[in-house]
């Protein structure tokens, strides 16, 4: 797969640019409704993706050498389900044909979340969600 075909397998989504928090005892995964600030929270993609010097050190690019190691990502995660062998959803864009499909499925964090410019760092974990397609 050439680099631009494995890009073309994001769906805007936004769900990997929420922040997470992780109970260290289980080592289950929880989101909350906190996203990055490079999150655009209009069209759900990261505002900085393409310049490498501004990527914050605690992001991670989710890569071929990677995916199977973040088991973090949702279920609807199209890296996560192509190395799992298995479809992309129907709004998935490829699929759509739109790139505005994931939104109106409401799949994406689209009208969702907050910036974490807007939350204390120690109020994160009061924004804790549950959704299925976060699930894994």
């Amino acid at each position: 797969m050439t680099r631009d075909q494995w890009e073309s397998l994001c769906d805007g989504c936004g769900i990997c640019c929420l922040h997470k928090l992780e109970d260290r005892k289980t080592g289950k995964v929880y989101y909350t409704s906190v996203a990055c600030r490079f999150l655009d929270l209009t069209s759900c993609r990261c505002s900085i993706y393409c310049d490498p010097y501004t990527i914050p050190s605690d992001c991670m690019k989710i890569t071929p050498q990677n995916i199977k190691r973040l088991k973090w990502l949702p279920a609807t995660c199209a890296y996560r389900r192509i190395a799992e062998g298995k479809e992309l959803y129907w709004w998935h864009p490829l699929l759509s044909g739109n790139q505005h499909t994931v939104h109106k499925a409401g799949i994406s964090v689209k009208d969702k979340v907050v910036s974490e410019l807007q939350v204390h760092p120690e109020d994160i974990k009061n924004f804790i969600i549950r959704n299925k397609w976060f699930d894994h």
